[in-house]
């Protein structure tokens, strides 16, 4: 008994001794002075040495040129060596700390060193503009005209923040500066593991006071290149209260996306930056790619099994020939077909580095996708015709009608966005900002062109569709409902898997895109492209059970009534 108690007073003794150096870290947030002796990890001799003073950083122009020249090894040695891992929590504290420096102890109204560009200047309390400062790369903040219209990085300070402390004072110091963090590896956060543009950080501070609530918010402008589709853009600032050295919080602040610039609005003042953050992972684009490659294949060797089906039954039965809804499904499915068939070409066509090639392989695949959804949308109108609006149908020249809509209004639009540039090559990118895919599809250059004839078009389809498809649902579970006897568990299994093949022919998948975002985005991206690129299987098993002859039977004939007789077809 004595043992075990020694045993356990040792044990304590020594854990609690083990954990004093991190105490005194969080106990003395502002000195290393404890660390300071202990061993040193440094693969450079003055890595983390950037000038401290009893243990303390001392704040003024000389502490931020050394913690903006710190060696690119001391981002590795955050996790090594407790004294650098002090020395780098303290540079990013260091941070609001030199903003205060600026408007109340600083004499001079720029700073130009090497990573740090700062403009300090006295601005009245009754102006009657708002005021911008153009922020340009490696150069010190200077204010523009408000009338500039040259594209370029700046930031606008709403007049209305001077007006609100006009009561208080004349005039207010007004400090803007640009960080250039280099490489080192400063303010990264885990949580928000995209990458800064530009590696610069943005200060803004209105005199000694924290500013946040605006109703004219700031506007800060980046200007840059045209990005890849896959790279969304978040406003961030830095938050000195989020974790043990702070991290990026989006509160407050809008992003605002255009072709070469992205504005953030932000209602309050501090540290911002715009972070971009690719969507996918190299391994998880590398994954779907090849899952999307293997789905094709089989959706397009089914589709071909489709269109074979159709045609031997076209010739073994002449009423099969009137069948509009097999001519509907058939159309989808070539559609499909032509899509898996220039999807799985395109990775070797933009191999060819043919600018003109791609950018037809871009237009057709286009075209492919456009005519899938439009024909979809018609399979949806047919069978509102055939289901709900039960009366007296006749449509002169049905199926070529349907057909100049399926074929030729996706040709009309690719012939618009053709005619303004829309198509080349498409990149996608990792976390890494590396190369992971490449296509001939919209290049990256005309966003709205995807935004409207895709994602729009497909969303009014969807809309649509879902709304024809729960209706005959709920038309079809309501008649089953109504029909009593010993096939009731049969006809509501044979219902729910009709409601389930009909989902898939009117494109119910397809919606799994708009699920393609936020904490559930790899999931529903891997759910996605299993289904879809599956989907000429599905129509094949549909078209089988649908039309392939039974025993004793022939396969069904449907259509929309001609000569006045009215449409007695369905699906089911």
């Amino acid at each position: 008994m004595v043992n075990l108690q020694h045993s356990m007073k040792y044990t304590f003794m020594v854990t609690t001794l083990s954990f004093l150096p991190l105490l005194d870290c969080v106990r003395e947030q502002d000195s290393c002075k404890a660390l300071e002796k202990e061993t040193r990890g440094d693969s450079v001799s003055n890595c983390c040495d950037i000038g401290l003073i009893e243990g303390y950083l001392p704040i003024g122009l000389d502490s931020a040129n050394k913690i903006t020249s710190i060696p690119s090894t001391c981002q590795q040695l955050q996790k090594d060596d407790a004294f650098c891992r002090c020395v780098w929590n303290m540079s990013h504290r260091f941070w609001p700390n030199f903003e205060e420096y600026l408007i109340k102890d600083l004499n001079e109204d720029i700073i130009n060193v090497s990573r740090v560009k700062a403009r300090i200047q006295n601005v009245s309390t009754t102006l009657t503009d708002d005021l911008i400062f153009m922020l340009t790369p490696n150069e010190v903040p200077k204010e523009i005209d408000t009338n500039m219209k040259r594209k370029v990085s700046n930031v606008k300070l709403p007049r209305g923040i001077f007006h609100s402390i006009h009561n208080e004072t004349d005039y207010v110091k007004v400090a803007v500066m640009v960080i250039d963090i280099g490489q080192v590896g400063l303010f990264k956060d885990p949580d928000q593991p995209g990458t800064m543009l530009d590696n610069v950080m943005v200060s803004v501070k209105v005199g000694g006071r924290q500013i946040a609530g605006l109703s004219d918010c700031v506007e800060l402008t980046f200007s840059h290149e045209q990005l890849p589709q896959n790279v969304a853009r978040q406003c961030v600032f830095w938050d000195t209260q989020k974790g043990q050295h702070g991290g990026w919080n989006t509160s407050g602040c809008l992003a605002e996306p255009r072709e070469r610039e992205t504005v953030c609005c932000c209602d309050h003042l501090t540290f911002f930056t715009l972070l971009l953050n690719p969507s996918l992972d190299n391994v998880t684009a590398q994954a779907l790619f090849v899952i999307s490659n293997i789905g094709c294949g089989i959706s397009m060797g089914f589709s071909a099994l489709t269109l074979g089906l159709y045609f031997t039954l076209r010739f073994a039965y002449k009423k099969f020939k009137s069948n509009d809804i097999a001519k509907i499904h058939v159309n989808l499915t070539s559609s499909l077909f032509l899509l898996n068939l220039v999807y799985l070409l395109n990775s070797w066509i933009v191999s060819l580095g043919h600018m003109g090639l791609c950018k037809g392989t871009g237009g057709f695949t286009h075209y492919c996708l456009l005519c899938c959804f439009t024909w979809m949308a018609l399979e949806a109108f047919h069978l509102y015709l055939l289901v709900i609006k039960v009366t007296n149908i006749y449509i002169q020249h049905y199926m070529a009608k349907l057909c100049l809509i399926g074929w030729g209004f996706p040709a009309l639009v690719v012939t618009i966005t053709g005619s303004i540039n829309s198509y080349g090559k498409y990149t996608i990118i990792d976390m890494d900002n590396r190369t992971t895919v490449s296509l001939c599809w919209i290049d990256a250059g005309h966003l709205a062109v995807h935004y409207v004839t895709n994602c729009g078009y497909f969303g009014l389809i969807l809309l649509f569709n879902t709304l024809v498809l729960g209706v005959v649902a709920w038309k079809l579970f309501s008649l089953q409902s109504a029909t009593a006897g010993k096939a009731e568990k049969t006809e509501a299994w044979q219902g729910g898997l009709t409601v389930l093949g009909l989902s898939c022919l009117l494109g119910a998948t397809w919606g799994l895109v708009f699920f393609t975002y936020g904490t559930m985005s790899v999931p529903a991206l891997y759910l996605f492209t299993v289904l879809n690129s599956l989907q000429g299987l599905f129509i094949f098993i549909w078209f089988a059970v649908l039309y392939y002859p039974k025993k004793g039977t022939t396969p069904p004939s449907s259509g929309t009534g001609k000569s006045g007789k009215v449409t007695t077809a369905s699906h089911s």
